[in-house]
């Protein structure tokens, strides 16, 4: 029984190293070509692009709650995109003047460098 357990936990141990040594060489080969071509290396490799899709969400996330606070504009109908601080306003509202006062509240938002907006006004059923 012992000896069993023995076996089992040496192999376990060896199964361990194993994935630890082949899990690392990519992780190295990775580090020592960021080493020879700089932060650039890095860039192109992925390795920044996570940090870049949370950075645009937290950023989409805080201009849809500043337009969402304003009472006047419906923020259901509107949808925030950002990318790298560029933000782009898509949907609808009810009123012409509700599409620059969204627009005005995006540019307020830090972080934010640039809007794109693309907000329309919604027509009320029966066209006029």
């Amino acid at each position: 029984m012992k000896t069993n357990k023995a076996l089992a936990l040496a192999a376990a141990a060896w199964f361990v190293a194993a994935s630890t040594t082949a899990w690392s060489q990519p992780g190295e080969a990775v580090s020592a070509s960021a080493g020879a071509q700089g932060a650039s290396g890095i860039a192109a490799s992925g390795a920044m692009a996570p940090a870049g899709r949370k950075a645009d969400r937290a950023l989409r996330r805080r201009v849809y709650a500043a337009i969402g606070k304003d009472k006047e504009i419906s923020a259901g109908d509107i949808s925030v995109i950002a990318k790298d601080g560029a933000v782009t306003l898509n949907g609808t509202v009810t009123e012409v003047a509700q599409i620059g006062k969204a627009e005005t509240i995006a540019r307020g938002v830090s972080g934010v460098t640039s809007v794109t907006n693309k907000l329309t006004v919604k027509k009320p059923f029966g066209g006029m």
